[in-house]
Formats: C-alpha cells, sequence, structure tokens
C-alpha cells in the first residue's frame, strides 16, 4: 500500500513538472510572438526588440495578429505611417482620355507679309533685325520711288482742275481715281490729306505697319533696290497659336472638327480648346495623321514650345472609377483594399475596365463594399505577404 502511494506520488509530480515547462513554453512563445516589431513602410524589416528601421529610420512598430489570410488589422500608427486613405464607392460618369505630345506654331492666318507696291530704293529701315515688336501704326521703312512722285503729282493736278472747273464734275471723278491709286499704293489717308496741305510732292515715302506682330523675317537692307511685290519683312502676330498633334489613324475615328480637348503648355496654365483641323492624309514617314488646335496666348507662349493635348478616347455612364494607384495588379489579376472595419482591411480580386493615366474602370468585384483603399494599397499588399 505504501509503495502504490509512492508511485502515484511520483506520477503527479512529473505532471506537474511537465504541465508548468508547457505553460512556461506557451507563454514564452505568445512572449516572442508580442514582441516583434516592422516598419510600417518597410514591412519585409522584422525585428524581435524595438528599434529603427534601417532603411528609412522611422521607429518599428509592434506586429499586430489577428489577421487571416486576406485580411491585416492594422494599429493607428501603422495606418497613419503608410498613409493608408479611402474613399466611399460610388458610381458616375467617367470620361477617359489620352495625353499626346504636341508643339505650338505660328498661326499663318495671323501673319502680315510687308511688300514693296512700288519699284524703288530703300532708304532708310526703321526696323533693323528680327524679333522686335512692331505696333500699328509704327513706321517700317521710307523709300524713294520716281515711280510714286509721278502719282503725286497727277492726284495734286487733278485737285487744281477740280478747284479750276468746280461744275464740272468729270474732275471729281479724275481726282477720286488718282486718290484711290494712291491709297493702293500704300499711302494712308493721313499722309494723302497731308500731301494736299502741303501741295508739294516728294519721291520719299514712309511706309507704316498695318497690323501689331512680331518681326520674324527682315528681307532687305537700306540702300537696296526692290521691285514691285518685293517682301519686305514679316510680321507674326501672336495673340493666337497653333498647336499640333500626331495621332495613329485608329485613333482618328473618334475624333472630329470642334471636338473638346485640353492645352497644357510649359509656362503657362491649362486652357480648354477645339480641335479645328485633322490632315486628310497620313504623313508618309511616320504613317501618322496631324491635328490642330486653335489656343489663345496669355503672352508667354512662343512658336516652339512643348505642348501637352489631353484628348477624351471614350465616355462611360454609371461606373465606378477609382484612382489608377488604388488597384494591385499582379500574376494573379488585380486587386484592392477594402475596408472591413474601423482598423481592418482586406483585399479583394476585382475586374477592370477601361483606364488613363490617372483613373480605372472597376466593373465587377466591388458589390457591397462601401470605402475601397486609394493611398497606401501597396503597402498593405506587401504587409500581408511578409506577416508570419
Amino acid at each position: 500500500m505504501k509503495r502504490f502511494i509512492l508511485i502515484i506520488s511520483l506520477l503527479f509530480t512529473v505532471l506537474s513538472v511537465l504541465s508548468l515547462n508547457s505553460c512556461q513554453d506557451y507563454h514564452e512563445e505568445e512572449k516572442t510572438a508580442a514582441s516583434k516589431h516592422t516598419c510600417p513602410m518597410h514591412p519585409q524589416i522584422i525585428k524581435d526588440e524595438p528599434g529603427s528601421c534601417p532603411i528609412c529610420g522611422m521607429d518599428l512598430v509592434p506586429m499586430t495578429k489577428g489577421a487571416t489570410k486576406t485580411q491585416l488589422v492594422l494599429s493607428k500608427s501603422q495606418i497613419q505611417l503608410a498613409d493608408v486613405k479611402t474613399i466611399s464607392v460610388s458610381t458616375g460618369s467617367f470620361t477617359t482620355s489620352k495625353s499626346l505630345n504636341g508643339r505650338v506654331v505660328s498661326n499663318p492666318e495671323a501673319t502680315e507679309v510687308i511688300s514693296s507696291r512700288y519699284a524703288g530704293r530703300i532708304e532708310k529701315l526703321y526696323i533693323k533685325e528680327t524679333g522686335l515688336s512692331v505696333t500699328k501704326g509704327q513706321p517700317l521703312f521710307q523709300i524713294y520711288s520716281e515711280e510714286l512722285q509721278v502719282i503725286q503729282q497727277d492726284y495734286l493736278l487733278q485737285i487744281k482742275q477740280m478747284k479750276a472747273f468746280p461744275e464740272e464734275k468729270i474732275y471729281v471723278h479724275f481726282r477720286n481715281a488718282a486718290r484711290n491709286k494712291l491709297l493702293l499704293f500704300g499711302y494712308s489717308e493721313a499722309q494723302i490729306k497731308d500731301l494736299e496741305r502741303k501741295a508739294t510732292i516728294s519721291p520719299f515715302v514712309t511706309v507704316y505697319a498695318k497690323a501689331s506682330g512680331v518681326v520674324q523675317e527682315l528681307s532687305v537692307t537700306e540702300g537696296q533696290y526692290v521691285s514691285e511685290g518685293s517682301s519686305i519683312l514679316k510680321l507674326e502676330n501672336l495673340s493666337t497659336l497653333w498647336v499640333e498633334a500626331d495621332i495613329y489613324p485608329e485613333e482618328a475615328a473618334r475624333l472630329k472638327e470642334g471636338t473638346a480637348v485640353r492645352v497644357s503648355i510649359e509656362g503657362g496654365a491649362e486652357q480648354a480648346a477645339e480641335i479645328s483641323f485633322i490632315a486628310p492624309a497620313l504623313e508618309a514617314s511616320a504613317q501618322l495623321l496631324k491635328v490642330r488646335i486653335n489656343i489663345r496666348n496669355s503672352g508667354s507662349f512662343q512658336p516652339g514650345m512643348r505642348a501637352v493635348v489631353t484628348m477624351p478616347t471614350a465616355h462611360i455612364s454609371d461606373a465606378i472609377a477609382l484612382p489608377i494607384d488604388a488597384v494591385v495588379r499582379d500574376e494573379n489579376g488585380a486587386t484592392v483594399w477594402v475596408k472591413t472595419g474601423k482598423e481592418t482591411f482586406e483585399y479583394k480580386k476585382v475586374t477592370t475596365g477601361q483606364e488613363d493615366e490617372n483613373k480605372i474602370i472597376i466593373t465587377s468585384g466591388l458589390e457591397g463594399v462601401k470605402e475601397v483603399v486609394v493611398s497606401g494599397a501597396y503597402l498593405l499588399s506587401s504587409q500581408l505577404q511578409l506577416a508570419p
């Protein structure tokens, strides 16, 4: 009997020791798991004690347990440091767009070519270099012309005859004809009145600008003889400009003259515009079509500047559109992170549709979802893969 009692006592002692060791091992394991720390920005960094991230220097935070294979439970500090932000899921209209590289060119329709209306010698140039701004009414050059001297003399003669024979209407017609001839040769109303007042002829005539602009070309020098119709200079009016961009032939089917686009030029704000011209034929070297957009010049745009043209490609109604960074793509498809609780996030597979540089359409997978993560989705995916 005593022997039996001794054996029972020994067995109880052994079981107590084993139970104590198991309990100690369990608490030690729990303590070890709870003491692991990670970086909110670099979840691959896992350490057994607090410290700093060797990559970014942030303080390590305790790893939170309780997540499933598709869920993560984050602390408030982890959410803040990882910059996790969400938006409410809603449907609306969505317009896809495409950005094209364009270039600013001068508008030939606003270009003024100043040419000589009679043969003569360029006596004086008031504009001697390109790039200068010219205002309407500003003197451009002075020319010596014997032909113009004859026309002046004829006009003064017709005025004298009209005054000598006021009853004869024919001399009024002769005077008007001589006056119109002066106008055709570039005389202004002020110059004609000055000629009548002084009643003296001169072979030197000053030509004034009839429009404002910037001197693009200067074709003559002082002392040079020019013939009738010779180009003297070219003025570019930069108040309106063209933006030209290239598109593929299949894209042209969705565009037409009058299609609304947005144009952004370096150094200026984005402005709304319309396509004014689509080339009817492809460029042989590049197999591209050229489109043209008229834009207003704020005063800082110059021909040769680079431009970005944003043109629409499709319009869809009642669509769920998310920022492009909200969708995580890998070899298994596209997924998004949704908020299922106060600090709980779960990823869901989705089907995507059309997209542009900023947004993407979700066609299925978000049924019943209220909030979607739009910032920090890739960090959440990394955290899920590296979580023990």
